[in-house]
């Protein structure tokens, strides 16, 4: 998997993540990047900037790494703790959105985040650009059906509560118990199986002209609220 980007870099070194090889642009400036992957003895290809264009298209910033792919996690290892708090992504596709999602997630101390194994992004350089490289900092299993999945979680003591703009305000539940959070697709929600799943639907309330928020905010917002009830127990 390609990773890319200084401060993305920089968090792969600071986690010793294993790095098979390093594309730099020859005009690259940061020493100490060069020096960790030099000591390391990792190769290093120095290369024209339109070569590193050639290998991902986000920005670069004159620095590609190649690494072992992301490990994701089997769901047990979610639910060590005595009192979870878990997102769950149905289907989103955006690896922006992932990125971001993750991010908030690790900042704001989330156990685990749930996505399905098809017909949803993974694990990738965009996603590791976007959250700034925090994804090595949060646990992410991949799933066959989120359906089965949530039925699981419930067997564990779980609370299901489902995101959309038709249900209780979202600062009106109950976070506190073993918590799971679903967000859903970017353009069409929640599935209707998984929503029929869901014990509660939390809803954002909006003021202005919006009635939608991108799925990260979405995310964002629920989470922390979710996160501060805790924080009260």
């Amino acid at each position: 998997m390609y990773v890319y980007g200084k401060n993305v870099v920089t968090e792969m070194i600071k986690d010793n993540k294993k790095i098979n090889k390093a594309y730099i642009y020859k005009k690259y400036s940061d020493d100490c990047n060069i020096d960790y992957l030099i000591k390391k003895n990792v190769k290093i290809n120095y290369v024209e900037k339109y070569e590193l264009d050639k290998i991902v298209t986000g920005n670069h910033q004159g620095i590609i790494l190649d690494i072992e792919d992301y490990k994701y996690v089997d769901i047990d290892e979610l639910l060590i703790k005595e009192n979870p708090l878990l997102v769950i992504l149905d289907h989103l596709e955006d690896p922006h959105n992932l990125g971001a999602i993750i991010r908030t997630c690790e900042a704001a101390g989330v156990d685990g985040v749930i996505i399905p194994k098809d017909r949803s992004v993974e694990v990738n350089g965009t996603v590791m650009k976007t959250s700034v490289g925090t994804v090595n900092n949060v646990k992410i299993s991949r799933v066959t059906n989120i359906v089965n999945t949530i039925k699981y979680l419930k067997e564990k003591g779980f609370w299901i509560t489902g995101t959309d703009m038709n249900g209780t305000r979202h600062n009106k539940l109950d976070f506190k118990g073993k918590t799971a959070i679903v967000i859903g697709n970017e353009g069409s929600g929640m599935s209707r199986l998984v929503t029929e799943s869901c014990d509660f639907i939390a809803s954002i309330p909006m003021f202005g002209e919006t009635n939608s928020l991108n799925a990260s905010v979405a995310t964002a917002i629920v989470v922390y609220e979710a996160v501060l009830q805790r924080e009260q127990v």
